[in-house]
């Protein structure tokens, strides 16, 4: 468990691509391309920043809907394809105005699961349930989006996908694509990442093999189930989290949601570190490597009771012990849910972070991760999986983040979930609140790597055949 205050440094790797495909090839390209009217919606496309370079890109767009039914635009996301200027570059989207309303409309900067030499990431724009309905003939107006590099250097976009410097005004583009809900409805991404290519992956449960399973199925804290089964409930003080607080087992209960038994991890503060209170339950064994990890969690936006604001974090990861500064078999890996911001964050963030080392004092630290800046508030399906290649994150199914063979683990780990908070300085209010931060189940599966799909369908299989817990992986 992590005793020291985290940072966000991003390892650079890998090299650069020289392949590139120019802005004469892109402009090239035909503007009514049979993607069209199969999924019923058009993207069209037009850039004010046209050069090469420039301190941001400039993606303004429109969703016209040509089909003969209404779409939701909650259902709908619209990828825009890029070549990152480094590995370890990082972007920021904005929205400076749209028809539909900026605070209607969300962007995630996703690596690409097959990079091409004009693209190794997109930026998936989405709707919120506010953006309403596309009617048929219908199309969003205007959306002047934008993105740019988190240090503000400056970017470079005559090698991206999407890019077409021509385009001064809107007209159908289909190198920006359109998805609703699993189907794509318009466009074409880069080779190698299309719906069918490469194969749809296997649904099927996974051999036998070692396995670790927990529904929770619990009646408390104290339920001596919980230790036999392998877990502990921390109450010893320490970090992370705001100094003098305390790690509460008895704020570890079990409830039953629709004949489901489901853990709850609750974490209050009256403001003060005296009075915070945090949580953690974690495997009592470090037996745990490659192969692949899975939970269903709720996150949450806003506190059971009492003010909002506290720099809060959710999490499931796996870890094990830093025997010295910088030592290289360290290791972690770890989805990190910040509702109200934190680590200079101004508000909901989502990080999947590999970790290869780190020196507490002065603060070091060796990681590569991926963030989301929208809120997971809710129920959501998080997968890694690590192999000898890379470490790969997904949430509900979709590729989150794919981290380098560096950051691989030397040493076996522990599967921990925790709340803490980071700080006092997000809610200065001394009135109490407490949050909350759900965990459906726990699976892992040794030395396989499994698909989402595939996880889901070896759950059910446990749940159908009434198997509340399983651990055949041996002590390392």
């Amino acid at each position: 468990m992590r005793t020291f205050r985290r940072s966000r440094i991003r390892a650079a790797a890998a090299a650069a691509v020289t392949l590139a495909l120019g802005c004469t090839a892109l402009a090239a390209l035909p503007t009514t391309a049979g993607a069209a009217a199969a999924g019923g919606l058009v993207v069209q496309y037009r850039t004010s920043a046209s050069g090469a370079t420039a301190d941001q890109s400039e993606p303004w767009l429109k969703v016209r809907n040509t089909g003969s039914a209404s779409v939701p635009l909650s259902d709908v996301k619209v990828r825009y394809y890029f070549k990152g200027d480094s590995a370890s570059a990082a972007y920021r989207f904005a929205c400076s105005w749209a028809v539909k309303g900026c605070s209607n409309i969300t962007g995630t900067f996703k690596p690409l699961p097959d990079p091409t030499a004009t693209a190794d990431r997109y930026l998936e724009i989405a709707f919120t349930a506010g953006a309403g309905s596309l009617a048929p003939g219908a199309d969003t107006g205007d959306m002047q989006l934008r993105f740019h590099r988190t240090d503000w250097q400056p970017l470079g976009q005559s090698d991206d996908y999407s890019f077409g410097a021509g385009r001064s005004t809107y007209g159908d583009w289909p190198r920006i694509t359109a998805q609703v809900g699993a189907v794509t409805a318009w466009g074409e991404a880069p080779e190698g990442n299309g719906p069918t290519d490469p194969t749809d992956p296997p649904t099927d449960p996974p051999a036998d093999g070692p396995r670790l399973f927990d529904d929770f199925d619990y009646s408390g804290h104290t339920d001596p189930r919980i230790a036999a089964n392998g877990w502990s409930v921390r109450s010893n003080s320490g970090g992370p989290g705001v100094p003098g607080a305390v790690w509460a087992a008895e704020n570890v209960t079990f409830t039953s949601q629709s004949g489901n038994s489901v853990m709850n991890l609750e974490t209050s503060t009256a403001g003060t570190g005296a009075s915070t209170v945090q949580t953690e339950i974690l495997t009592q064994s470090m037996k745990f490597r490659n192969g692949t990890y899975a939970a269903r969690v709720k996150f949450s936006d806003a506190p059971r009771s009492g003010p909002d604001g506290d720099h809060l974090v959710q999490t499931f990861f796996t870890i094990n012990d830093l025997k010295a500064p910088m030592a290289d078999d360290y290791a972690e890996y770890d989805f990190e849910y910040l509702p109200n911001g934190g680590w200079g964050e101004p508000s909901n963030i989502l990080y999947t972070t590999s970790w290869e080392t780190y020196r507490p004092d002065p603060w070091e630290a060796v990681n590569q991760h991926s963030e989301a800046r929208q809120s997971y508030a809710g129920w959501h399906d998080l997968v890694v999986t690590i192999d000898d290649r890379a470490i790969t994150y997904y949430v509900d199914g979709q590729l989150f983040g794919t981290h380098g063979a560096a950051y691989l683990p030397e040493r076996p780990m522990s599967i921990n979930f925790n709340q803490w908070l980071i700080d006092l300085a997000g809610q200065s209010s001394t009135t109490p609140r407490s949050y909350d931060q759900q965990v459906d189940y726990v699976l892992h599966v040794k030395d396989q790597v499994l698909s989402p799909a595939q996880v889901s369908a070896l759950v059910s299989g446990y749940r159908a055949a009434g198997t509340t817990f399983q651990d055949t992986v041996p002590a390392a």
